[in-house]
């Protein structure tokens, strides 16, 4: 089954492109991504800061079970233009990965239909290839079918 989401990721650069359209209006898209109870929902972490403006910061961790964090991860907000643009550090902690730098657009295509376009660039080659050893795509087109199915009941 082909992914909705597409990583494009060319040898040899240190950097990914990551493209994804919804069935939804663009200003639901963008607070997919800039609401805290809307990032809980379709990422399951608990949003410990999110300061939507130029210079904010930004942390995020996931638990287990029994409540020991096993993900956290935070940056800073460096552009932040609501229905257009985030562009952000990404960091995670307690992990071999340096610091990335995301900057994510959004596109209305109709009034129903959207797409997020995402620019990630990493410290180094390496750094990328290592992240995209993981099961990165699988992991993205996850949460972007998240999205869709958790912001259609708010059409």
């Amino acid at each position: 089954m082909e992914l909705k989401t597409k990583v494009n990721a060319e040898d040899g650069n240190h950097d990914i492109i990551i493209t994804r359209e919804f069935d939804l209006p663009l200003e639901l898209l963008f607070r997919a991504f800039s609401e805290p109870e809307l990032i809980e929902q379709w990422m399951g972490t608990k949003v410990l800061k999110f300061e939507a403006k130029k210079h904010g910061s930004w942390e995020f961790e996931k638990t287990d079970a029994k409540g020991n964090v096993v993900l956290k991860t935070d940056g800073v907000i460096h552009e932040f233009i609501p229905n257009k643009k985030i562009t952000r550090t990404f960091e995670m902690a307690n992990t071999p990965f340096g610091v990335q730098l995301e900057a994510t657009e959004f596109e209305k295509l109709t009034d129903d239909t959207s797409k997020v376009n995402m620019h990630v660039i990493y410290e180094s080659v390496a750094q990328r290839d290592q992240v995209l050893k993981l099961p990165f795509a699988q992991g993205i087109n996850w949460a972007h079918n998240r999205i869709q199915e958790i912001l259609s009941k708010l059409k």
